[in-house]
């Protein structure tokens, strides 16, 4: 197996696979696959054996159904693209302390077989920010190979034991399971209700590390929905007036 990131704001990952080589993927993640590649879909992969396993990845954030891609008789490619600008990295998987991680609900690309996903954290932020499914983190355990996608520049920290971050939830992308998560309030009053900065913030405490993103969709969507809002409705009247008025100087 051979894995390659290409591109740089916009980048696509590509694994090349030999005969009986596998990776898996959550459903809609595919981009392209040469001709040699066959997908199969089902609700085994991932972790997801019985009713138990699917259910759990579900609500880690995860699709019911995963799909499967295998090199027959010959070598060939699979391609997924990034969905938004930023980075697309690999991790090492393993029953071990520092091996497991925990993922935003998007950020797993694929994997190789052996890798489980499941629920980690979720908690009702607010809908305005997280929209109605709350704040969820998705936990990738198990052994081998995962492939992670952030959103726009990435900062990896390591923490040492008693270090402390404080991060907006829509930051936080990725960490090790030896970091001890939380979610607390911002303290005061005034903080609070006047500091535009919401009342959640996440704690990661050390040892381990952490990757934080700096552009995640649902701040994104947050801060250009007034303007796409505003846009559509003048787009819409002037559209309209515009039309009047040609509608009228055809009619003389």
């Amino acid at each position: 197996m051979d894995a390659r990131v290409v591109g740089t704001t916009m980048p696509v990952l590509e694994v090349t696979l030999d005969p009986g080589e596998v990776v898996f993927s959550e459903s809609g993640q595919l981009s392209w696959i040469t001709a040699s590649i066959q997908m199969r879909t089902s609700t085994q992969a991932g972790g997801g054996g019985g009713i138990g396993g699917v259910f759990r990845r579900a609500m880690g954030g995860g699709t019911l159904f995963m799909t499967e891609y295998g090199a027959q008789g010959q070598p060939g490619t699979v391609a997924f693209a990034a969905k938004l600008p930023g980075s697309i990295f690999p991790v090492d998987v393993a029953p071990q302390p520092g091996m497991s991680y925990m993922a935003q609900r998007h950020g797993f690309v694929c994997g190789t077989q052996g890798v489980a996903l499941s629920a980690g954290f979720q908690q009702r932020l607010g809908a305005g920010l997280f929209g109605g499914d709350g704040f969820i983190l998705q936990r990738i355990a198990g052994q081998g190979r995962a492939w992670i996608e952030l959103s726009g520049e990435v900062v990896a920290y390591d923490l040492a034991p008693g270090d402390v971050m404080r991060v907006h939830p829509g930051h936080v992308g990725l960490f090790q399971d030896t970091v001890q998560f939380g979610i607390t309030t911002v303290p005061g009053i005034k903080n609070k209700f006047f500091g535009g900065d919401g009342i959640f913030l996440a704690q990661l405490a050390g040892p381990g590390r952490i990757w934080l993103q700096s552009m995640p969709l649902p701040i994104l969507a947050h801060a250009i929905g007034e303007y796409l809002t505003g846009s559509a409705v003048e787009g819409g009247a002037a559209g309209g007036a515009a039309g009047g008025l040609m509608g009228g100087l055809l009619g003389r």
